[in-house]
């Protein structure tokens, strides 16, 4: 069956986003007080930052601005992301997108007047301001890489095309690609990016699953150039900036802004690529033994070990089973949920030109919203339980602090969303003895969570890190090289256990991380500490669920590493990250003997 269009979507499915803004017109009345307001900044303020008093009313300033920009910058996103076919929505971000790149290119000269400062002025004004404090501590940290002023906004003004890589990979992959359906044993298919991704890649049928693998990966093959090209244009981008800003590599340049050393980078990768591996496999063995396949492909890696036992939840069922898995974290939490629910934070719906995937957008003030596509799958009530942790996590951020104090580390940043997966998992194996239905929680835990982030994302990061090392060596890559390196990357993983095609190794081309920095490694990071922070909830209780709630309004105020300390994790060993490990092997051997246990009593 076809998606439907969006303007046939039951609007009880879609968000609202005149939680936003009740009008377009109310979003231009904004845009435009932010441009007036940036105008008379400049006036005010350009020439003027020599004094703590100064500089804390310029900044003050500076933060109004950035919250109309968050505001009227979300609002236009976010229309866009659930129907990239509307074409008046596509002019009006880009509208506004142009207003903001000007704004930030006449404001520029606040950073570059700042890092010209003497360290004792800046101190003063951090000391008379809470809310600068911290914006004023990274400026004092970037100075070594600041340019001088002229050059700083040319770059700010440049924003929008440094971001058109991206620009172009999404409107390849969401308006452009049109999906032919596919047949097998005589019936015809629908076929599309979203329907790939959210069904057919968990379709039981091993030929259906295996002919939608093969058909989707025909079609985005006919855009593996142009999707390379787009790639290329922004890792050379991203190279040209970090020689520009004295940086050695790329990989320290993106990883700078996230306050992460190479150090903590490079574990995350290298101890889940060697360590986890073999639990990995294991896995795979026991899907090819349960589905009696002849061989293991990497289209099969998804499947349910029991997909004949795949409950069905509804939406209105969605928010029972959210509430009470997640009613640990307090009746404020649940609350939120609610709210959620009520409020329409939530766009369930599937449409044609609908964004993949799950996100939720936070803007200061004014609650959260969440996309995902709805399939009335027990995985989608984890999907949005982890959804709604990112709408908890800024909650309590953005109630806490100062709007420039709430860009959190993307390091750290899914970790709250990967926490509730867990609690909800753990609520589900304490309210049921069946075997079975344990046996299918489990499985959920290592085929989605788990999977996702310490599987499709680390093999991305590995993958990553490998074509930056070219880029660093002063090359540029192509779509075969591009392939091959994902083909190997995936091959080292999986081994002997899982057969790698050149339709898998197509797989760099599903991703939008790579157009946001070093993002991908960053999933199995959070879920390292999420892992470790929901032992701790389940051990201590009430006392860690305040040090977690502690950790998630702390926002931007610390580093990652003392956002972890702070609720008892060390990510500065490798023993949260091992503990974890172990914790997926030993889910794995359960699901192992639950099966076992299960054909003894069929038989």
């Amino acid at each position: 069956m076809e998606l439907a269009k969006r303007d046939d979507v039951p609007v009880e499915l879609t968000w609202d986003l005149s939680l936003i803004y009740p009008t377009e017109e109310a979003m231009l009345a904004d845009a435009q007080k932010m441009k007036e307001l940036s105008l008379s900044m400049e006036a005010s303020y350009k020439g003027n930052l020599t004094d703590a008093a100064t500089i804390n009313h310029c900044l003050d300033d500076y933060q109004e601005v950035y919250r109309l920009i968050t505001l009227t910058a979300n609002y236009c996103d976010l229309a866009v992301s659930v129907d990239y076919y509307n074409s008046a929505n596509q002019t009006r971000n880009d509208r506004i997108n142009s207003l903001i790149s000007e704004i930030f290119s006449r404001l520029t000269f606040i950073e570059s007047e700042l890092s010209e400062q003497s360290e004792d002025i800046l101190n003063e004004a951090m000391q008379h301001s809470d809310t600068n404090r911290c914006y004023l501590a990274e400026i004092l940290r970037n100075k070594a890489h600041r340019l001088n002023p002229e050059t700083e906004r040319a770059i700010s003004a440049l924003s929008q095309t440094f971001s058109a890589p991206y620009q172009i990979y999404n409107m390849a992959k969401l308006a452009d690609m049109k999906f032919d359906s596919f047949t097998v044993n005589g019936k015809e298919y629908p076929l599309g990016y979203s329907l790939f991704e959210d069904n057919y890649e968990y379709e039981k049928d091993t030929d259906i699953r295996r002919s939608a693998f093969s058909a989707f990966s025909a079609k985005i093959r006919q855009y593996e150039n142009v999707t390379a090209a787009a790639y290329n244009a922004q890792l050379q981008t991203e190279k040209t900036m970090a020689t520009l800003r004295g940086f050695d590599s790329v990989i320290d340049s993106l990883l700078f802004p996230q306050q992460v050393s190479r150090e903590l980078y490079n574990r995350q990768i290298d101890l889940i690529t060697t360590r986890l591996a073999p639990h990995m496999r294991k896995y795979a063995r026991l899907l090819k033994k349960v589905h009696n396949l002849d061989h293991m492909t990497f289209a099969d890696l998804k499947i349910a070990v029991d997909p004949e036992y795949d409950p069905s939840v509804t939406i209105e069922e969605s928010k029972q089973y959210i509430e009470k898995g997640l009613a640990i974290l307090g009746d404020d939490y649940v609350s939120m949920i609610q709210e959620a629910y009520k409020k329409r934070w939530v766009d369930f719906a599937q449409n044609q030109g609908k964004s993949t995937g799950g996100f939720c957008a936070s803007p200061y003030g004014k609650g959260s919203f969440i996309l995902l596509s709805w399939n009335n799958r027990m995985a989608d009530v984890f999907t949005l339980a982890h959804e709604l942790g990112h709408a908890g996590h800024f909650r309590l951020c953005n109630g806490a602090q100062a709007i420039l104090d709430t860009e959190v580390s993307s390091y750290f940043v899914e970790a709250p969303s990967t926490m509730n997966e867990l609690l909800m998992a753990h609520y589900l194996l304490k309210t049921t003895p069946d075997k079975r239905f344990r046996r299918w929680v489990l499985s959920c835990m290592i085929s989605n969570t788990y999977y996702h982030n310490f599987v499709t994302h680390l093999m991305e990061a590995a993958y990553q890190r490998e074509v930056y090392k070219l880029i660093d060596a002063g090359d540029s890559v192509q779509a075969e090289t591009l392939s091959s390196i994902m083909k190997e990357t995936l091959q080292k993983f999986w081994g002997d256990d899982v057969e790698i095609s050149d339709d898998a190794a197509l797989t760099w081309m599903r991703q939008p991380h790579y157009y946001i920095g070093l993002y991908s490694y960053t999933y199995s990071a959070g879920l390292t500490v999420a892992t470790q922070v929901c032992k701790r909830i389940e051990k201590e209780g009430q006392t860690a669920v305040d040090d977690w709630k502690k950790v998630l309004a702390a926002g931007s105020t610390l580093t990652p590493v003392e956002l972890a300390a702070l609720a008892k994790v060390d990510i500065t060993t490798d023993a949260p990250l091992l503990d974890t490990i172990e914790t997926i092997g030993d889910m794995i051997d359960e699901i192992c003997r639950l099966t076992d246990e299960l054909e003894e009593e069929d038989k």
